[in-house]
């Protein structure tokens, strides 16, 4: 086994604190730009609306229906939007979904983007891009994919719902406990993990007590950061997995997905990362699981597979597709193995 740690840092510019926003027109303009695409969810539509407003002549289209796991149909969309108006750079205003759209089309025009995240998804920080075809989620990383431009603004996050703050920043939270027992990780990844996790764990009740308390969310969102660049580092493993599977397959919500899942997978991997868990017991004062099951419990969506509409019989496709390309993993996987896995996420025992 190779004993030397490799580390790459991504090329990206940050602007971090709020009044963040207010500073795109000059990002475009430092960018060169002058045709922008503005790419922004439904949700996120007043602060789009104040990003076109301050754009001006150098707006040149704006897309509102992004869609999760970045449907290469919808993607094709907006592509014939891009040609018609000439776009020379992109910027997504959102979660996931925008932001994952930005990079399919950066992807297929090498225009420069600009992400201004809207919840804790970590997609802005990561050269990672999956897009969905014919209910298959496929992931490519490459560094391209990730945006040059990241404006970190916790304004946009105050008037979050709480149960979308829940539910995004598990996701967030996620990255960070992945990227604790990945293989090959540096140092500088493992210690962005345990402050990343030991950041979301500490504002995140904060927040759901008091969802406009400006500072809590400002130390959730450079949690999601600090998550979200261990995820550029790191390799996904089973539990991104099996939100992809099951994402790509049955048109599940991703952080929902991605709350239900998190506590489940890290009892399933506890007896083998017995450092990771070290970690995270000193970060949460508790029994990891115990404390991810905690608040993952507190949200009032669904709950299980079950709740989603995932049927039954249809979990042992996905454990056989899971076990045949595995990810990386500290537990060996295979269908038996995560059979029982999948039917307690669908029971909810």
């Amino acid at each position: 086994m190779d004993a030397v740690q490799v580390h790459e840092t991504l090329p990206v510019r940050v602007l971090a604190g709020s009044g963040a926003l207010d500073r795109l027109p000059a990002e475009v303009e430092r960018l060169g730009a002058a045709r922008v695409l503005l790419i922004a969810t439904p949700s996120a539509a007043d602060f789009a609306d104040r990003a076109a407003a301050a754009l001006g002549e150098r707006l040149a289209a704006r897309f509102d229906r992004p869609a999760p796991h970045t449907p290469v149909a919808v993607t094709a969309e907006v592509m014939e939007l891009v040609g018609s108006a000439d776009v020379d750079c992109a910027v997504a205003i959102g979660g996931g979904s925008a932001i994952g759209l930005g990079k399919a089309v950066a992807a297929r025009t090498g225009v420069p983007q600009i992400a201004v995240p809207t919840t804790y998804s970590g997609s802005e920080a990561t050269p990672v891009l999956g897009e969905t075809e014919n209910g298959v989620k496929t992931t490519r990383r490459a560094p391209e994919l990730a945006p040059g431009t990241v404006l970190y603004d916790p304004d946009v996050t105050l008037a979050m719902p709480v149960g979308l703050t829940r539910t995004s920043a598990v996701n967030a939270l996620a990255h960070a406990v992945e990227a604790l027992w990945a293989p090959g990780t540096s140092l500088l990844t493992t210690a962005l993990a345990t402050e990343a996790a030991a950041g979301v764990l500490d504002a995140l009740p904060r927040v759901l007590e008091r969802p406009s308390d400006p500072g809590a969310r400002e130390r959730l969102q450079q949690a999601a950061w600090l998550a979200g660049t261990c995820l550029a580092q790191a390799r996904m493993g089973l539990h991104h997995q099996l939100a992809h599977a099951l994402g790509g397959a049955f048109d599940l919500p991703h952080a929902e997905l991605h709350t239900m899942l998190l506590a489940p997978v890290m009892g399933f991997n506890r007896p083998a990362a017995p450092e990771a868990f070290d970690r995270l017991a000193k970060a949460t004062g508790a029994d990891p699981v115990e404390a991810v099951a905690a608040l993952a419990a507190g949200y009032e969506g669904p709950q299980t597979l079950a709740d989603l509409g995932v049927p039954r019989a249809d979990l042992r496709a996905v454990a056989d597709r899971v076990a045949a390309a595995p990810y990386p993993n500290p537990r060996p996987l295979t269908a038996e193995s995560l059979a029982p896995l999948l039917d307690e996420l669908w029971t909810g025992s």
